[in-house]
């Protein structure tokens, strides 16, 4: 099968070839099972044992509807633009559809300590009450990027020094850039790094700053989503070469309008925010079409049929992005209005792509990457930022595929992997979900994959394990 180059319209993701800069990882001892923690740039091991998970391998083609939980992304900004419609005078807001995970809860968890009333029955929530932290208040981010970079411009807000720290794997995640964005606007923040103190005094002026993002564009939605509540609103001017996963910036951009908020995006690498009151409201939570692409992915390996429910044909995620990359190996998509149906090709060759826009993507299409037609070369680019996710994601994917009969080398901002036949054996998570999902990917087709800490899907998917279980029901699968 020929190579499929993508050219994704609307998110402007380039086609490239990329040097190759190898960095290889040496595998710890098999039989320590570790668990990941990236304080230092690549990694150390604990001793702490966790069980491994046997990933199925069925016998019969996949033929399975899956439905998914909320979204992540949309879920965190939601609650953080409740909050602050809630303590700016607005009234209740309610989300329906809520996903319920770590991350969520981190958050949930995150607006209580700030002083907010928050209640979660199942998938629904509602919020009121101010912005009014106990004095002292330690404030755990666990290891979720949007509570580590959403919240504390919140904190700001309030009139007590707000501490926030978090898992230790998140103390390697970047934050320094947004902490000095804060200084900017005339903030006191104690820290460059997890823990770190957010002086709150009431109230924010605002202005101009200018921030470098290219480590992470949620440093650029966290100032966005508060930026109405600061007294002259705000521009954000982003200073660096490169911005990773804007779509996640448009999708922020779009709820503070939805939130009646005035945004001007019109020059690229430049917000500006009005100062206002942000709505209360209901809002209605969309799929997690991130989490859902190990689904497809899973009736791309085997040939098979999926169908997610309740796709959207227009939302905020960027479910285009998600279509061009399915369809670049072949399989045949089709949406109606009840959901997205993949029908997995017979085979497929390697393809290049910059997954610049939704680097979160990354460990799925390395999966599929690495299970292509053997000796097919696939070429993923645009995401050096990975290296400062739950985990450095390229060492972790190169070391993982190459302990499994792969060939994946890392290069300066992407990987190359050359297909070949795998083998079983133990596909480390490093306490990273999209790790774990990729070992599931890898298992539907290589029997023998076991997933260390499958567990770790908790943190956006906590139900993976018996919906994978489920979607392989009418397969038969063995491990």
């Amino acid at each position: 099968m020929p190579r499929h180059d993508l050219l994704w319209r609307g998110i402007g993701v380039l086609v490239a070839q990329r040097g190759q800069h190898m960095a290889r990882r040496q595998p710890p001892p098999a039989a320590a099972r570790p668990r990941a923690d990236i304080s230092d740039p690549v990694r150390r091991w604990q001793d702490e044992t966790v069980m491994n998970w046997p990933a199925p391998t069925p016998t019969a083609a996949i033929d399975a509807t899956v439905t998914v939980p909320g979204s992540k992304s949309q879920t965190n900004r939601a609650l953080v633009l409740a909050a602050l419609a809630a303590d700016r005078g607005s009234g209740v807001s309610t989300l329906s559809g809520a996903l319920r995970s770590r991350d969520t809860d981190l958050m949930l968890d995150a607006l209580r300590a700030l002083g907010l009333r928050v209640e979660a029955v199942a998938h629904h929530v509602t919020v009121s009450g101010k912005i009014d932290p106990e004095p002292d208040i330690r404030l755990n981010c666990g290891l979720a990027g949007t509570v580590l970079r959403f919240v504390p411009p919140l904190a700001a807000l309030g009139t007590v020094t707000v501490t926030f720290d978090g898992d230790e794997q998140a103390r390697a995640r970047p934050i320094a850039p947004l902490l000095d964005a804060m200084r900017s606007l005339g903030i006191a923040v104690d820290g460059d790094g997890l823990p770190f103190g957010v002086h709150g005094t009431g109230s924010v002026a605002g202005g101009t700053v200018a921030i470098d993002a290219s480590a992470s564009s949620q440093f650029v939605s966290g100032l966005l989503l508060a930026a109405a509540a600061f007294d002259d609103g705000l521009t954000v001017v982003h200073t660096g070469a490169s911005l990773p996963s804007a779509p996640h910036i448009a999708m922020t951009v779009a709820m503070l309008r939805q939130a009646g908020i005035d945004v001007d995006d019109a020059t690229a690498n430049r917000w500006r925010v009005e100062p206002a009151t942000a709505a209360a409201r209901n809002w209605d939570i969309e799929p997690d079409l991130s989490n859902a692409t190990p689904f497809l992915a899973a009736a791309v390996v085997t040939g098979g049929r999926v169908r997610i429910a309740g796709w959207p044909a227009v939302g905020v995620q960027p479910s285009a992005a998600i279509i061009e990359i399915i369809g670049a190996t072949g399989a045949r998509v089709s949406h109606t209005d009840a959901h997205l149906e993949v029908q997995g090709p017979d085979g497929y060759g390697g393809f290049d792509v910059d997954l610049r826009a939704v680097g979160e993507l990354t460990p799925t299409v390395a999966a599929l990457a690495a299970l292509a037609d053997p000796g097919s070369v696939s070429r993923l680019s645009g995401i050096a930022h990975l290296r400062g996710h739950e985990t450095d994601r390229l060492a972790a994917l190169t070391t993982e595929i190459n302990r499994l009969g792969g060939q994946a080398v890392e290069t300066d901002d992407g990987l190359v992997i050359t297909a070949t036949e795998l083998h079983g054996g133990t596909w480390h998570s490093y306490a990273d979900h999209r790790m774990a999902t990729a070992g599931a990917i890898l298992g539907l087709r290589v029997p023998g994959v076991e997933v260390e800490d499958i567990e770790t899907t908790a943190k956006t998917l906590p139900a993976f394990p018996r919906m994978w279980a489920e979607m392989l029901a009418d397969a038969g699968a063995g491990a």
